[in-house]
């Protein structure tokens, strides 16, 4: 993984405690950032962050749900109190399985309140302190919101608006000199991965595992690693003339994949 001088930067990370937020938490703390981890429960980020502080870098974590905006006010200006703001990234997502027949209203409220309410709240509270010095805010879209993905109809409407929510946020705050950009990822193997599969294919598990790596052109699911390098690339002043873009890493699923 390439290197960056993260020093003396904060950076908040939604749902950093595990699977691709965890790589990413790791990955800016490596590089010299002070990561504040913002999880629904503090077993989500307690060992992320104490393995961060045993490698030598800098963490904390704060129980939020990030559907509530009283809650996500509360720990980003408690924050904020002592610290600047220097990076925002909207990692905290759920999913969901299922046509708009197998979607019941309660499955689009969960949704909702999560993936789209939970990054407009988190921009919401923390653009205010990004405007003092300029910042960047990056997002977590997903193929899904850009191409047709079988089965994932409220999924991939939360990552449309994602996604269009980061154009927004780019134009909206050019004079601040605040960028914003999204990664949209295509199957990455985490731990999530790999209970869906266990969950839903019993005795099938390394079957479906094959079928589902190779649903990407290049063969295989990406790495949180490599979303992680993606994601310090972004929020680094190498990327300083990058704002109100998309990056897919999805192993050519969205151009490939015909």
């Amino acid at each position: 993984m390439a290197s960056y001088n993260y020093k003396e930067k904060h950076v908040l990370v939604t749902g950093g405690g595990s699977g691709i937020g965890k790589a990413i938490s790791q990955g800016f703390a490596q590089n010299g950032a002070f990561v504040h981890i913002l999880d629904i429960t503090s077993n989500h980020y307690e060992d992320t962050v104490q393995e961060i502080r045993a490698a030598g870098g800098i963490a904390k974590g704060y129980v939020c749900d990030v559907s509530k905006q009283d809650q996500v006010l509360e720990v980003i200006n408690t924050i904020a109190a002592s610290n600047s703001i220097d990076i925002l990234i909207n990692n905290a997502g759920i999913a969901h399985v299922g046509n708009i027949e197998k979607t019941t209203e309660a499955d689009m409220d969960r949704l909702y309140e999560v993936n789209v309410k939970g990054v407009y709240n988190c921009i919401y509270a923390t653009i205010p302190h990004l405007k003092v010095n300029g910042g960047v805010v990056l997002n977590m879209a997903s193929i899904a919101s850009s191409v047709g993905i079988a089965d994932r109809f409220a999924y991939s409407m939360t990552k449309g608006a994602v996604l269009t929510m980061t154009y927004s946020i780019a134009k909206d705050y050019l004079k601040d000199k605040i960028r914003c950009c999204s990664i949209s990822p295509a199957r990455v193997h985490t731990p999530f991965v790999d209970n869906f599969i266990s969950k839903n294919y019993a005795g099938q598990e390394e079957e479906m595992f094959e079928k589902l790596s190779k649903s990407q052109p290049i063969g295989r699911m990406g790495l949180p690693s490599e979303v992680a390098a993606l994601a310090l690339f972004l929020c680094s002043d190498e990327a300083s003339f990058i704002t109100g873009t998309d990056f897919p890493i999805d192993g050519g699923f969205i151009r490939l994949n015909n």
